[in-house]
């Protein structure tokens, strides 16, 4: 950010090289759709260069710009929620939604892409099902990779809150992936 104000025209192309992939990881999952997590992440992206002028290096860079990127994502939302046509689109199944590119390896096997796919569709499911709240963290802290710290400072709650959000999220999942028979032997990790 500090060389995007000091006029470096290459330190924007590296940002988005950085970020790009992972925020779109990050909308995917909460909209459940590719396009508009790409419009998305672009949107974020375009967003953290008109405020590169305002910005002062006084947190760490990742949680403002998820910040950015959640606030976006809430704003689109609620735009999008008056909208009939798009109320009955993700009401439809999303046959075409693989799961694999945000989780498997590029080296796996065919069986265990498939198996991790299956897992990914399952998992995804789920987490349409648990509170918002609790997704949010879930989806920022395992898929997007951040600390606790930083999830807590996006999500603007403390660190008990997130921390017991986390929990809460990690749970009902275990709870609804235990009838299919997936859990670990601690069965606090099947999903973590």
């Amino acid at each position: 950010m500090i060389r995007i104000q000091t006029g470096d025209n290459t330190a924007f192309n590296e940002l988005v090289a950085l970020h790009q992939r992972p925020l779109i990881g990050y909308f995917v999952r909460n909209t459940r759709d590719w396009q508009l997590a790409e419009d998305l992440s672009q949107e974020t992206l375009l967003r953290v260069y008109n405020q590169a002028w305002d910005y002062l290096p006084v947190g760490r860079f990742k949680p403002w710009m998820y910040r950015v990127a959640r606030n976006l994502l809430i704003d689109n939302v609620r735009k999008r929620s008056h909208d009939a046509l798009i109320r009955a689109y993700q009401t439809r199944n999303e046959e075409n939604d693989t799961g694999l590119s945000r989780i498997a390896g590029e080296f796996a096997t065919p069986e265990e892409k498939l198996n991790d796919q299956e897992f990914c569709e399952i998992v995804d499911q789920m987490l349409e099902e648990i509170p918002e709240e609790q997704r949010q963290t879930f989806v920022l802290h395992h898929y997007v990779g951040l600390n606790l710290a930083e999830v807590a400072e996006i999500m603007d709650a403390n660190a008990a809150t997130t921390k017991s959000r986390l929990r809460l999220a990690r749970e009902k999942l275990q709870e609804k992936l235990r009838p299919l028979g997936i859990k670990s032997a601690t069965d606090t990790s099947a999903v973590s």
